[in-house]
């Protein structure tokens, strides 16, 4: 199976769920759009020489900002950083938040099919834990005390957007692992 990213820490994940996953680090242009469904498809539509392939998109949604970062959270990561969301935050009193993803699959056919991952949360007041990457120091799930970057790959795919959007796409799929 061909995941396409240059994210290390993202094919980690993968990698724990498709032990024969084998990283792309292929350079596309990623559209701006309003969702990452479209992002996704448009992705799919734009690698599919490299099909069977798993694409993903995925961004953090801020409620005390409408949803921001949303579909430009790598963007907002690149320049502001858990720290720069910290600083915005700082007097925010609603901190609810919730990471969402959605995975891509294409066929050797060319068939598509979207998986969809939410996990809610809230925003920490500090950067907490060394794990992960992206925004993982700073988000909690909800009914956990430990943030993302605080708990192994294991325990992260058990809750996190992606691992959810994973298991559907092994559901639906009937990939074997």
């Amino acid at each position: 199976m061909n995941i396409i990213t240059s994210n290390e820490g993202k094919f980690k994940e993968y990698k724990k769920i498709f032990p024969e996953a084998r990283m792309h680090n292929v350079g596309y242009h990623e559209i701006q759009a309003d969702t990452l469904e479209e992002v996704v498809e448009q992705a799919l539509i734009t690698l599919k020489e490299h099909a069977p392939l798993i694409i993903d998109d995925s961004g953090l949604f801020i409620d005390e900002y409408d949803g921001f970062p949303g579909v430009y959270s790598a963007y907002v990561m690149h320049t502001l950083g858990c720290k720069g969301i910290l600083k915005l935050m700082k007097d925010a009193d609603n901190r609810n938040s919730r990471f969402e993803c959605v995975i891509g699959y294409m066929d050797s056919t060319g068939n598509i099919e979207l998986f969809k991952g939410i996990t809610d949360g809230i925003i920490t007041k500090e950067i907490r834990g060394t794990g992960g990457f992206g925004y993982d120091p700073i988000f909690i799930p909800v009914n956990h005390e430990k943030t993302f970057a605080q708990i192994t790959t294991e325990e992260k795919n058990k809750i996190s957007h992606r691992g959810k959007a994973m298991k559907a796409l092994l559901i639906d799929r009937e990939i074997t692992r």
